[in-house]
């Protein structure tokens, strides 16, 4: 089937990744359309700006991953990554809010060298227990896959498993080296179940 949408994207992005689960999930086809690290002059060429990823459907352009899918979710409502019910909808977007704003907030300080590195990777160690406790009894944060899990894994991932060979991403490594995981974290098996799951 023909791809009804691109989208630009370089190796190893997390943000990208979020859109290639929710895309999987919803089973939209997606032409992707690969970007060197080094030159992302193709993608500021269409959208302005020169980071991915950048989604383009007929005259439309939308860049930054959370606007992304949010635009999927709204125009393929089939396979939905939001609950029905209106206060487990502002549960999940809560946290889709506080782990875009605050959450990710430790790590880039850390990776960039800004603020209290002890601070933020204190911060960073004290979340992995929320995180599991949301994980108690259920397979996904918020029971079913929703839009709280498109979000994290592709930074929590690395919690769990490292980098990836190639993977020399500052920003990365950072997350797999300032918090290890217990053995029998939920977190491991959240990982490797998300993990499973297509990507557009």
């Amino acid at each position: 089937m023909e791809a009804l949408i691109r989208c630009y994207r370089v190796p190893f992005s997390t943000n990208v990744e979020r859109v290639a689960l929710a895309a999987g999930h919803k089973r939209v086809p997606i032409d992707w359309i690969d970007v060197a690290e080094h030159d992302r002059s193709p993608v500021e060429a269409v959208s302005g700006q020169p980071l991915v990823p950048v989604l383009v459907a007929g005259d439309e352009v939308v860049s930054d991953s959370p606007r992304i899918l949010d635009w999927l979710e709204e125009r393929f409502p089939e396979s939905p990554l939001l609950p029905d019910d209106p206060g487990q909808r502002a549960e999940v977007r809560v946290f889709v809010d506080w782990f875009n704003r605050v959450w990710k907030t430790f790590p880039n300080g850390l990776a960039d060298g800004i603020g209290d590195a002890e601070a933020h990777t204190s911060e960073m160690r004290r979340a992995v227990g929320l995180f599991e406790a949301l994980l108690a009894g259920r397979a996904f944060l918020y029971g079913e896959f929703a839009l709280a899990d498109v979000t994290a894994f592709p930074f929590l991932k690395y919690t769990s498993r490292g980098t990836a060979p190639g993977d020399d991403d500052r920003f990365h490594a950072v997350l797999a080296e300032q918090v290890q995981l217990a053995s029998d974290s939920p977190l491991n098996a959240w990982v490797a179940r998300i993990d499973a799951l297509p990507r557009s």
